[in-house]
């Protein structure tokens, strides 16, 4: 009986979503499903859930043009409070010099049980948000916890290239969402699945006759799509990722070739050896690179001719490191004049690092140009060229062997050392002379936090003194110096890092025992302790490297991306008072991610009069896939617990 009880509920929940597939959601009317929903059980954090969403795209004639027109229906259920922030609604267009995208037939309702409060035309908002994009705006009237949230609208769009695909997921749940198009056969897109997740729906037909154009005696046939997903998770941004246009769920389509009525074909996707071609000889960039001359003229002629090749590559980046300042512009271009940038001593992303590749090869040095792009852009299609994808220049030299990427827009990052927001798994290295080609990038792999303390406990146990070694190599060292030479009270800052009952009584870098990759500082401090009777109670971790965990999902669809690997390594050395015994130490911790990707180790232990605590946290590589999400989850709970529940007891003898 509980076997067929289970089988029952389990049709009955197919059923409803076949239902909610199926119907017809006619707007302003909800199915018996829609109007009896509670609880979303995938997600009982939601404070929203799409019941139902749909989009269809296609192409029809008004007047004397083909235009493209999207239509979109959705409901949104109302779960909490914090969902009220879903019954704002933007849907923005674009406005061109000669011609604009436009929005009609814009309807909206919020359901209340049987109650339904409509917005009024007059309660619709159009309103500017630049030279080129407008927005239509609204509020839903009425909304409370169990409202459903139903809107729809037209987009009418002259620019065929707008047909751009559908997002199948968003920062709520989904219980079902769907994408039709009818896409005419002179049209043809590239088109991607984005993402984890699967589709539930992939139906692709032929359409005869879909399009009638004027003047034209035989109507055009269609490619039919249907795409859907149900019970679609939200997603939820956390820590150590890249771009969200990475990993969210969606259909991607990209205009790859048009066939005009007049048999003429326009062809909007190239192929490599076409964007090689073109930039040989494009202003912006392969011209932008023969200035060799002119830049011999404007530096020392030592800084060309000085020292090995790779003292010499140092020497012109630190040069060109120091002469610039960033203007913060991206991209690949931007209309780049490595010139006039020189002159000015600021420029973009790619004037200064194609200065700096003019100037390696008129050092000798062969340098190479990499467009790639920053991790919150995302990561650059390798099929084929996308231009789109792109957004940041870098420069490459290979010297005594050894491949090295450059860019010196940022006054802290050494030579040889990417800044963190380039940290991108892969760029596309533009050889003019032969064909580019994809390389993955050789990050640094030396990162590490070394933290070696010891401390004196004084004779009634109540205070202690010590001295810190600070040690950061890598990219931790570039932090810190960013630190050092922005914070206008560094020391200030670095103890709001520490206990309360922690006082920094001095603080200095060791220039001596420091390196460009490398910061070593040392500390002395002053403590208390809590004492209860004839115990003292010591809490050993002086600093914490992070008091929570980052990952706090039950799951994750996409993958942790530090951007680098990176250690932590925290050791105390504890001289006990006279007269005082250890009474208890912290249980030892060792634990492991699969393969050998990671580790946390803990020892605390009595040895000759002393306490010595071992702490070594490392993560081995920069990516982890998201399969390994619990154990990653799991390795930071038990870091955290090590560095915040740690206790010491110290008795005092008889």
């Amino acid at each position: 009986m509980k076997n067929f009880t289970a089988l029952l509920i389990f049709l009955l929940v197919l059923v409803g979503k076949a239902a909610t597939a199926q119907s017809n959601h006619t707007y302003g009317q909800l199915n018996p499903e829609e109007k009896s929903f509670g609880a979303y059980e995938a997600d009982t954090t939601a404070a929203a859930v799409y019941l139902y969403e749909r989009g269809d795209n296609y192409f029809d004639v008004d007047g004397s043009r083909i235009w493209l027109y999207k239509k979109y229906h959705a409901k949104i259920k109302v779960l909490k409070e914090e969902g009220f922030d879903y019954g704002t609604i933007s849907i923005p267009y674009y406005r061109g010099e000669s011609t604009s995208e436009k929005v009609m037939e814009v309807r909206a309702m919020t359901h209340n049980g049987t109650v339904r409060i409509g917005v009024e035309q007059n309660q619709i908002f159009n309103k500017d948000l630049g030279p080129n994009w407008s927005e239509i705006t609204f509020s839903f009237p009425k909304i409370q916890v169990g409202s459903v949230l139903e809107y729809t609208y037209l987009l009418r769009s002259p620019y065929i290239y707008n047909f751009n695909g559908w997002d199948f997921q968003e920062s709520i749940p989904k219980v079902y969402t769907e994408f039709n198009a009818s896409i005419p056969g002179n049209y043809y897109y590239n088109r991607a699945l984005i993402g984890t997740l699967t589709l539930a729906v992939n139906e692709a037909e032929l359409e005869k006759g879909c399009l009638r154009v004027p003047g034209i005696s035989k109507p055009a046939d269609c490619e039919k799509l249907r795409y859907a997903m149900e019970d679609v998770p939200a997603f939820v941004e956390e820590p150590f990722m890249l771009g969200t246009r990475n990993y969210k769920s969606r259909m991607v389509f990209e205009l790859a070739e048009w066939r005009k009525i007049n048999g003429e074909i326009e062809r909007f996707t190239q192929s490599w050896e076409d964007v090689d071609k073109e930039m040989r000889t494009d202003s912006d960039l392969g011209r932008q690179l023969k200035k060799e001359t002119y830049f011999e003229k404007q530096v020392p002629p030592t800084l060309l001719s000085t020292g090995e090749p790779l003292e010499r590559a140092r020497n012109i980046y630190e040069y060109v490191r120091t002469h610039f300042n960033w203007t913060g512009s991206y991209g690949v271009s931007l209309n780049s004049r490595v010139k006039d940038a020189f002159d000015q001593g600021s420029g973009s992303v790619a004037e200064i690092n194609m200065t700096l590749i003019n100037l390696l090869n008129a050092g000798g040095i062969p340098a190479e140009l990499v467009m790639s792009a920053t991790r919150r852009m995302g990561l650059p299609k390798r099929s084929h060229p996308v231009m789109s994808d792109f957004n940041y220049v870098l420069a490459r030299a290979e010297i005594d062997g050894k491949t090295y990427y450059m860019d010196a827009t940022d006054k802290y990052i050494p030579f040889g050392m990417l800044p963190f927001r380039c940290l991108n798994y892969y760029g596309r290295v533009m050889d003019f002379e032969n064909e580019s080609y994809w390389e993955d990038f050789n990050i640094e792999s030396r990162n590490q936090v070394n933290v070696r303390a010891q401390l004196l406990l004084e004779a009634d146990g109540m205070e202690g003194s010590g001295v810190m070694y600070w040690l950061n190599t890598g990219y931790p060292a570039v932090d810190k110096r960013r630190k050092m030479a922005e914070e206008e009270d560094y020391q200030e800052e670095l103890e709001e890092g520490f206990r309360e009952d922690i006082e920094v009584t001095s603080l200095g870098l060791d220039a001596e025992k420091s390196t460009e990759t490398s910061t070593y500082e040392r500390l002395d401090f002053r403590m208390e302790n809590e004492i209860s009777g004839d115990r003292i109670y010591l809490d050993p971790f002086l600093i914490r490297f992070f008091s929570r965990n980052p990952f706090t999902l039950n799951q994750r669809t996409y993958p942790v991306d530090f951007g680098y690997a990176r250690a932590y390594v925290y050791s105390l050395s504890i001289t006990l008072p006279e007269g005082f015994t250890v009474e208890s130490l912290p249980e030892p911790l060792m634990t492991a991610l699969p393969d050998g990707l990671g580790h946390l180790m803990y020892k605390v232990e009595e040895r000759g009069g002393n306490v010595l605590l071992t702490f070594n946290f490392n993560l081995k590589t920069p990516h982890y896939t998201s399969e390994l999400y619990p154990a990653l989850k799991s390795l930071f709970d038990e870091a955290v617990r090590a560095q915040t529940q740690s206790l010491i007891v110290l008795a005092r003898g008889n």
